[in-house]
């Protein structure tokens, strides 16, 4: 029997964008529109927000070619397939900007969604994280800052060892919705999670 070699890891590189949002790239008639960019499609009950933010690399500098990708629950703390709200994706995707590297997400509110042992857990949005340079998506959360009676009680944010880093997954508050920078390595890293 031949036994084939494993192949080396490789990152996203630039073709991330090819695949996942052409028309994003100016690659027409793949799509109608790129996939994940709108994720209100309808009239759902709940608070519409706008969450925006970058990704930074350890030496400071905005990644211009990052794709973030969010999943969620709806306002009343439901999912798509599971009775959530009409006319709501709870998935979205954006590449950052090509000029300041700036991800936005037009959603809804999340509401708190049961942990596996029927605990609440605070209102928190899912982030994936592709771009050069990362050979495995990253996985985090985004909490919001006006939410600190459900933070305090959220089974994951109660596991975090170093608690002075808990301030890495809450987003800011902004007059135009939520910001959340994500920092790849250095001071003030992201928690990531192995998932």
């Amino acid at each position: 029997m031949i036994r084939a070699k494993e192949t080396a890891s490789q990152t996203a590189g630039p073709y991330v964008h090819i695949g996942c949002t052409p028309n994003f790239l100016g690659i027409e008639g793949i799509f109608p529109e790129d996939l994940g960019t709108r994720m209100i499609t309808g009239e759902p009950a709940g608070e519409r927000i706008t969450v925006t933010g970058s990704v930074i690399d350890g030496a400071g500098n905005v990644l211009k070619d990052a794709l973030v990708e969010i999943w969620q629950a709806d306002a009343a703390g439901k999912f798509p397939g599971q009775g959530g709200a009409e006319g709501f994706t709870g998935w979205g995707r954006s590449p950052g900007d090509m000029e300041t590297g700036e991800f936005t997400f037009e959603t809804l509110k999340p509401g708190r969604v049961a942990w596996h042992d029927g605990r609440p857990q605070a209102p928190h949005i899912t982030v994936w994280v592709v771009a050069r340079g990362i050979n495995l998506g990253l996985h985090t959360r985004i909490y919001f800052p006006d939410e600190e009676a459900a933070n305090a009680e959220d089974p994951i944010l109660q596991r975090v060892e170093h608690r002075q880093r808990i301030k890495t997954l809450i987003a800011r508050k902004t007059p135009e919705g939520y910001r959340f920078d994500i920092r790849l390595q250095g001071e003030d890293e992201t928690i990531f999670f192995d998932i």
